[in-house]
């Protein structure tokens, strides 16, 4: 497969997926929400945003939202970090995929990772915008396969 190609989103219609994006970066933000719901439109899904301050706060926001009760089959996570000249880079990504990592596997929730972890702007730039790399889209799909995936385990 063409690595340029972006796949189908398998079909989960009915399902509700919620979207938890950091707007530090809000330009670059905007561009993988945008790819995030087309995909989840895609597959017949509907979707809820809810927007946090930082990446550092999704994971947090994220076990949050699974806990208080309101119904979603899957989350996706977005956001954007960018190098600095400290160390701050590497604890915000590193732990903040650890903690999703964790609600997904303890809790069993259905998480597509779509943090981006950059040089530069110019690189969060190609790689959020849906006509180009589309990593939001590219995160909500690999939500919803999980989701599929979840839903044929609970079939048989």
């Amino acid at each position: 497969m063409d690595p340029n190609t972006k796949p189908e989103p398998k079909p989960v219609p009915g399902a509700r997926i919620l979207i938890v994006v950091s707007y530090y970066y809000r330009e670059i933000a905007e561009q993988i929400v945008a790819g995030a719901k087309a995909a989840i439109e895609a597959a017949g899904a509907t979707h809820d945003l809810m927007e946090v301050p930082g990446a550092f706060e999704l994971p947090t926001a994220i076990s949050w939202r699974a806990k208080a009760g309101r119904a979603y089959d899957g989350y996706v996570a977005l956001g954007c970090v960018v190098r600095g000249e400290t160390s701050h880079y590497e604890y915000v990504c590193g732990e903040s995929a650890r903690a999703l990592m964790d609600l997904g596997v303890r809790d069993g929730i259905a998480i597509g990772y779509g943090i981006l972890t950059v040089e530069n702007l110019d690189q969060a730039a190609a790689r959020a915008d849906p006509t180009n790399r589309d990593k939001g889209g590219e995160a909500a799909r690999a939500c919803l396969a999980l989701v599929a995936i979840r839903r044929d385990l609970l079939k048989g």
